[in-house]
């Protein structure tokens, strides 16, 4: 992985939806939001394959996502706010429509996946996204592009924290409901 990763102040609020507090909440006040995704990566893979086999499809309760299908929608996650960034560091002005999480989850066919293609796939969307957010030039970071209505704006900085603690939302998740609802 990279040796040298930027700083990036967090957000302020106004800087992100309001829904995404519960995710800036979760992020130290350090600006070291890539040292936390690069961090975070090789503490899920530790996580996860801890966990034996069985545990990867436990759901801990009615209608929801597995582990894998949990990590796959991490991914997703990832790879689509990684391109909001993108388009917003590169002042793009149109709109930006959301995405159906859960249809994208059934579509994954994640519980059908080998873990190590899932986690060969986190590695590449986790490199791609760190590559980005190091290379860009400091003027873009404070940019608010648009998303689906204006409660979905956000700044470039916004959406580095946004995908960092939606991560550590999810490991916080399996963690804390997944593990201790699994039984052999």
């Amino acid at each position: 992985m990279l040796k040298t990763l930027r700083s990036i102040p967090k957000p302020l609020e106004g800087e992100y939806p309001p829904y995404a507090i519960m995710y800036m909440k979760l992020l130290p006040d350090d600006g070291l939001v890539l040292e936390h995704m690069k961090e975070n990566f090789m503490t899920v893979k530790e996580l996860i394959y801890s966990l034996p086999e069985k545990m990867l499809y436990h759901r801990y309760a009615e209608g929801k996502w597995s582990i894998k299908e949990t990590l796959v929608h991490i991914i997703d996650d990832e790879r689509i706010f990684a391109y909001r960034a993108l388009r917003f560091a590169r002042n793009e002005q149109n709109n930006l429509i959301g995405f159906d999480q859960d249809s994208y989850t059934h579509y994954s066919k994640a519980n059908e996946r080998d873990l190590d293609n899932i986690f060969d796939e986190y590695l590449a969307v986790r490199m791609a996204t760190l590559t980005m957010f190091n290379g860009l030039p400091e003027d873009p970071f404070m940019r608010i592009g648009k998303g689906t209505g204006t409660a979905n704006n956000a700044s470039v900085r916004a959406l580095a924290y946004h995908i960092a603690g939606h991560e550590q939302h999810h490991i916080n998740l399996i963690r804390e409901r997944y593990i201790p609802t699994f039984s052999v």
